[in-house]
């Protein structure tokens, strides 16, 4: 549970020694660089805008290259390679790739070049093709499509919007030209187009077209030069040598399979310049020395300087951030609390003067989560199958180890209140040992069954809501009280503390309140007296206090009237946690219910088939949707009700300038 404190850093060193500096910089990842020094006529930035367009560029072309192998050979991967995370590798690795760097940036542009190769035929072919589709109709015409007749006669070759018979057109043109002589042929013909060749004297030529365009007469868009056959031939040979060139493409582009590592190295390299370069752009610079300000953890601040000016010979300075500055935030907890560190982050990391509240979330996230979910086999299941994840993937992504590990302790949480509450898969084993084997075996609760104790598990609830949000009212009496603010701590917290006990114990004493709960003791009168007189004291108090910033008596008055009434608000927090009750009880019933709906096939082999289609198929959706379930309202329970009470947020997260590569871990060697 902590904020780890930051420091100022500025590091003083020789032009020189920029590169190593800020690769060995880089590789720590610990240093978060900021810009706060202003130009002056000795120290400038220098423009790197050109450098990293170039890098941006080259990148692009390397991911484009990548995606070029796979797509033509394939990577091999294992089911669970999203799990196996970055392969780690010693800086002197990334130090020697930079000799053969420009070969593999080579072959980037040459699997680039070949994929625009192999688009470039494919869209050849397409149009190839296209022309042949064209020319099928006139496959039969043995003559030039260009054909325009010899000296005594003329010739018309093209499409008629209808189909036609010869005999047919001859009988149509004969009544538009009569004593006309033509010959006809019909190359081909179809419900759309009829492709036709008529042979006439010249002298007659204006007349047939005439008649010609009466029928709808077109000529061919694109007509062949030779016979459509032979044209047809020569496309489809043209075809034949794009299919090769994209064949001898394809070879060539498998050919570099075996570097493939290179190329996913080339992508991390050049983007671990690239954002170099990023931060020279950034750096103050005179003509032989450098500046770099920015925060460090302080538990790594000592450490890193020393290494600086025994390496380099750098002049480091460091020192506390004054009160005004934006310093980022870095969360420091241990293995049991440190998983829900993203469902923090997710809301907002703690702002100026606020305190981590991971390990007391923790606490609370894994309780309540268990008990929405609340069935032990499915716990077990989150047990076994996210510590086998996790024992056997070493080398897996911190976010989701995390993960995985919040899952983990949410599946213990959930397996002890499984037993607690007497649920395995739901009624399963009583149901099988029923059904099979006609003697019924039942798992007994440890404590109580909600299904059959629905108000008491409906108090337990919120009791256990109560309990949270008094946990968050003390919060913030820590942080008011660390910040001095003694009587904030008095008028915000102990006031509320007041009326909300003190009416929470009222009513415990109280004959019909206890009568509708259904709980099985009763507190003295004497005690409830107490208690309201507690409570309308922390009443009175939030009255006179919520408007004290307001001079005037009235507004004062008033604003404090508005303050109590925010007591609605714990009324509704309290009763969102019977949230705890629903989702506990849905998980249950829809459990109990796949189970009847399995045993409904008797307790034969057909039975016993129809049972386990069912069980496996039912309770794994049941799994899945209130899995869901569990966690979203587990996250509102601690965004809404708890946090409302002490937290604000609004920190910026540390982002240190570090290796941040898709494919590879580049670390600095120890």
């Amino acid at each position: 549970m902590a904020v780890l404190q930051m420091q100022r850093i500025s590091i003083y060193a020789l032009r020189k020694n920029r590169k190593p500096i800020l690769e060995w910089i880089q590789r720590c990842g610990a240093v978060e660089i900021n810009d706060v020094l202003e130009e002056d006529s000795v120290f400038r930035r220098i423009d790197m805008t050109a450098q990293k367009t170039q890098f941006e560029k080259n990148i692009a072309a390397s991911k484009q290259a990548l995606d070029v192998l796979h797509q033509y050979m394939p990577e091999k991967k294992s089911l669970f390679a999203s799990l196996e995370g970055r392969k780690e590798i010693p800086a002197v690795q990334y130090d020697a790739f930079r000799e053969k760097s420009d070969s593999v940036l080579h072959v980037v542009h040459r699997l680039n070049e070949l994929s625009k190769d192999i688009a470039d035929s494919q869209g050849t072919i397409q149009k190839l093709q296209t022309q042949i589709e064209a020319l099928n109709p006139w496959v039969n015409l043995d003559v030039s499509m260009r054909i325009q007749g010899t000296k005594c006669t003329a010739s018309f070759v093209g499409t008629l919007p209808t189909a036609y018979t010869e005999p047919v057109l001859e009988e149509n043109l004969a009544l538009l030209v009569p004593k006309v002589p033509l010959h006809v042929d019909v190359i081909s013909t179809s419900q759309e187009q009829t492709c036709i060749f008529l042979l006439c004297n010249r002298r007659d030529a204006p007349a047939v077209e005439e008649a010609l365009r009466t029928l709808g007469f077109a000529k061919p868009a694109s007509p062949s030069k030779t016979p459509p056959a032979e044209r047809m031939q020569t496309l489809q040979g043209r075809i034949e040598e794009q299919q090769k060139t994209m064949q001898e493409a394809e070879e060539e582009i498998k050919s570099y399979a075996p570097q493939r590592d290179d190329l996913k190295f080339m992508v991390d390299y050049l983007t671990m310049r690239q954002e170099k370069y990023e931060v020279i752009g950034r750096l103050m610079q005179s003509r032989r020395t450098f500046v770099l300000t920015g925060y460090i953890p302080q538990r790594d601040a000592g450490k890193l300087a020393q290494e600086l000016e025994q390496r380099f010979g750098a002049a480091v300075e460091l020192e506390n951030p004054s009160e005004d500055e934006d310093v980022p935030v870095l969360l420091k907890n241990n293995k049991f609390t440190e998983p829900v560190e993203g469902v923090l982050e997710s809301f907002s990391l703690p702002g100026k003067g606020e305190v981590d509240p991971t390990s007391v979330m923790a606490v609370f996230y894994y309780f309540l989560f268990g008990m929405m979910l609340s069935d032990a086999a499915y716990g077990l299941l989150m047990v076994i199958g996210c510590g086998l994840v996790l024992l056997k993937f070493k080398n897996m992504e911190d976010g989701l180890r995390k993960t995985l590990r919040m899952f983990f302790f949410c599946g213990i949480s959930t397996t002890v209140w499984g037993f607690l509450f007497g649920s395995f898969f739901g009624d399963a084993l009583a149901v099988v040992s029923r059904t099979f084997f006609g003697n019924e075996v039942a798992l007994q609760p440890l404590w109580f069954e909600p299904l059959k104790e629905p108000m008491r598990m409906l108090m337990f609830a919120l009791l256990v809501g109560v309990i949270h949000l008094f946990t968050g009212l003390a919060m913030q009496l820590y942080q008011l009280c660390r910040q001095k603010k003694y009587k904030d701590a008095l008028y915000d917290v102990i006031f509320w503390y007041m009326l909300v006990g003190g009416a929470v114990v009222f009513m415990l004493s109280n004959q019909m309140f206890v009568d509708i709960a259904q709980l099985s003791f009763i507190l003295p009168a004497q005690v409830g007296n107490v208690a309201a007189i507690v409570a309308g004291i922390g009443a009175v108090g939030i009255i006179f206090t919520s408007g004290r910033e307001s001079r005037n008596p009235i507004k004062r008055l008033l604003k404090g009237l508005y303050g109590l009434y925010n007591v609605t608000g714990y009324l509704s927090d309290v009763l969102s946690y019977s949230r705890l009750l629903a989702l506990g009880l849905a998980t249950s019933v829809i459990a109990t219910v796949i189970n009847q709906m399995g045993s409904m096939g008797g307790g034969g082999v057909g039975g016993a088939i129809m049972f386990i289609l069912v069980f496996l198929v039912g309770h794994t959706i049941n799994l899945g949707i209130n899995l869901l379930g569990a966690y979203v309202h587990t996250n509102r329970l601690q965004f809404v009700e708890f946090f409302g009470k002490f937290y604000e947020g609004g920190g910026r997260k540390f982002a240190p300038f570090g290796v941040h590569t898709k494919y590879y871990k580049i670390r600095e060697e120890k």
